[in-house]
């Protein structure tokens, strides 16, 4: 027993605390999907959802319900259908960013197609007291979902590219409020239950980690050919 927690202790130690930072967050978001997925399917236990509801409708009003539908925008197929294409541009500009875009265009797709697939699978009802007429199913919320890959890739991006602090935290923190506001609008437009919203948050992140991790695979492997096609050519 001994032995085994020294291997252990010897393998955390080599992994950095980056590494370790993602593989938590991994386990955690998968540990959040279970459990909402349990709640609302197997258990039919609905007290948070309407417990989330309840303080919603204690904080309404017109100014707030103006601005819950602003925020609830800019997770909206109307804006991810442009966003992504617009930062891809911008990206597009700067040599060291090119790769970046690529990513933003595959996981905003991607992320997309999953949420529409995950909806089919468990085919959960909107609630019927929404506030906005909203087409298609509740589980899990596309809003929570496509905007927790999507400005969970920004802030990815901001934190490995912007080297100055205080600009860092400052974008990250935006970036962070922002999706978190998202999420609670489509609470309080009662589009969404909150077990639809947390388990989009959830499976979110959980693809952008596994669509990061394929497609730094395929860039080593894309590099890698690259290079051995230059070494052949220097050969030759």
């Amino acid at each position: 027993m001994k032995s085994l927690t020294k291997r252990l202790l010897k393998l955390l130690a080599l992994l950095s605390a980056e590494a370790v930072l993602v593989a938590l967050t991994f386990f955690a978001c998968l540990l959040v999907f279970g459990y909402m997925t349990r709640e609302v399917f197997i258990q039919q236990d609905t007290d948070l959802d309407y417990a989330m509801f309840r303080y919603a409708a204690t904080h309404r009003s017109a100014e707030m319900t103006r601005l819950m539908r602003f925020f609830s925008f800019f997770a909206s197929a109307d804006y991810l259908l442009v966003a992504p294409a617009l930062i891809v541009l911008v990206m597009s500009w700067f040599q060291h960013l090119r790769w970046y875009a690529l990513k933003v265009l595959v996981i905003a797709f991607t992320s997309t197609m999953l949420n529409q697939l995950l909806k089919r699978l468990f085919e959960r009802p909107r609630p019927v007291t929404a506030m906005l007429e909203q087409s298609g199913l509740s589980f899990p919320s596309g809003h929570a979902m496509i905007g927790g890959s999507f400005y969970g890739l920004l802030i990815y991006i901001v934190w490995r590219e912007v080297k100055h602090p205080l600009w860092r935290l400052c974008w990250v923190t935006l970036l962070t409020v922002l999706l978190l506001l998202i999420g609670y609008s489509r609470i309080y437009l009662n589009v969404h239950y909150a077990t639809d919203v947390l388990a989009g948050y959830a499976m979110g992140i959980l693809w952008l980690l596994v669509a990061i991790w394929l497609m730094k695979k395929i860039e080593r492997w894309y590099f890698g050919r690259l290079e051995n096609l230059g070494g052949r050519k220097l050969k030759s």
